[in-house]
């Protein structure tokens, strides 16, 4: 597998990445795929974009590897989703990267509770629990997250 390009998504590309979305989601084994999840993520994507999102996918030779979503001015890194065939390839850390590049300062995310693979993850790669709450929409156990750069030295 060659390393994929992460670059802008295209508007033409928001049904692909709703599917990658439910894809990843759902490897997690905290929700089913369905017709009913996947209308829903086809609606949220343009949604989401309009409402702030700088969205991102990572193409691996015209093929969608993952996506992620940031919101630059909330300092929040949204969705970091990665197809199922590309998981454990360091794709999370590529992407997580990227997101250090474009928020160097501090970034804010959520996890579901349930997702234990991902926030120990998170947890490995320097964010720190802020908080644990319900889902207003859903129900589910989120726990909230943020990475701060350390102080830098002066000069630097």
């Amino acid at each position: 597998m060659h390393k994929p390009v992460i670059r802008p998504a295209r508007p033409d590309e928001y049904d692909a990445i709703a599917q990658l979305w439910m894809e990843s989601w759902c490897s997690t084994g905290l929700e089913t795929p369905s017709d009913k999840l996947l209308v829903f993520l086809k609606e949220r994507v343009p949604r989401e974009v309009a409402g702030g999102w700088s969205l991102y996918v990572a193409d691996d030779g015209g093929r969608l590897a993952a996506m992620l979503a940031i919101n630059v001015p909330r300092l929040y890194l949204d969705q970091l989703m990665i197809a199922p065939s590309h998981q454990g390839h360091s794709l999370g850390r590529r992407l997580l990267a990227f997101t250090r590049a474009l928020l160097p300062d501090e970034i804010w995310l959520r996890c579901a509770e349930g997702n234990e693979k991902a926030w120990r993850w998170y947890e490995r790669e320097g964010f720190v629990l802020e908080k644990e709450e319900a889902d207003a929409v859903h129900g589910r156990m989120m726990k909230y997250y943020r990475w701060k750069q350390a102080d830098r030295p002066p000069g630097d």
